[in-house]
């Protein structure tokens, strides 16, 4: 199976716009689609509580003609357009659908972070998680999702095996992002949050990427946008991930970045196992 994760960052810009930016996105969506995968994940779709409109729908078809759909937004008393995420899968795939709510606090359960897909012999799980914010005001917050989080994987594990994946917007080590020093009390890259993606790993899950490539330095999945020179000079971090329980770690045979050429942001991931 071939399988790809993309935080998109508005699914509307990346099929509805004519920007610059809008531009960028849609040549990524050009090398999905040459890509050819068995399912695409996409977070941060920032659709409204009805989810894709007609148009969404028809250039959906139009670019992934033989693929099903399903999605989850954000919905009261969370905020409007915000998160939200996505799967396309083949039309021969005919998975159990599932829109867990994990007990997270806040509005968290609300924001359409987290879809199943359940297959016969595996699950695959996409998650958005929540970024602990500026000033790190939902850092208390994101240490119970992530707790919450762990826990329901390790349910799925207990069940059968698990392909997750998704922005789980942490650095995990130092290696993961091209300036630790300065980044230390930075969302995404505090003692709290790696801690809790360490804790989420010995629970029985494998960094795919690390398992494949090892300490391979310099190898990021997103650059800030309010830097122009990030891409540039590839000052990113690394905060997408697939991850497998770790009895079917060894089926892996890729886990890469995809190509996004000189659109920031967050680049697709790609994973690819013999299930």
């Amino acid at each position: 199976m071939k399988l790809i994760s993309w935080n998109i960052d508005s699914l509307n810009a990346a099929l509805t716009s004519d920007s610059a930016r809008a531009q960028l996105s849609q040549a990524v969506l050009q090398t999905l689609v040459r890509l050819d995968a068995d399912i695409i994940a996409i977070q941060e779709t920032k659709l409204s509580a009805n989810g894709p409109t007609k148009k969404h729908l028809k250039v959906l078809d139009e670019l992934f003609p033989h693929y099903e759909t399903t999605w989850r937004s954000s919905i009261e008393p969370a905020r409007k357009g915000y998160a939200g995420t996505m799967f396309l899968y083949k039309e021969n795939l005919s998975p159990k659908i599932t829109f867990p709510e994990i007990g997270a606090p806040s509005t968290m359960d609300s924001e359409g972070r987290i879809i199943t897909l359940e297959f016969d012999n595996f699950f695959v799980t996409q998650v958005y998680t929540p970024n602990a914010g500026d000033g790190l005001k939902r850092l208390e917050d994101r240490q119970i999702w992530d707790k919450k989080y762990a826990d329901y994987l390790t349910a799925l594990d207990i069940e059968k095996p698990v392909l997750a994946t998704g922005d789980y917007n942490v650095a995990h080590n130092e290696i993961d992002l091209a300036h630790p020093s300065s980044n230390r009390r930075s969302p995404g890259f505090t003692d709290e949050e790696r801690s809790g993606f360490t804790n989420l790993l010995n629970r029985g899950f494998t960094d795919t990427f690390r398992y494949i490539h090892g300490d391979i330095p310099n190898v990021y999945s997103w650059w800030a946008q309010r830097s122009k020179t990030s891409k540039i000079n590839n000052s990113g971090w690394r905060i997408d991930y697939w991850l497998t329980s770790n009895r079917i770690a060894d089926k892996v045979t890729k886990s890469e970045m995809i190509d996004s050429g000189t659109r920031q942001d967050h680049t697709p991931i790609v994973l690819e196992i013999e299930l």
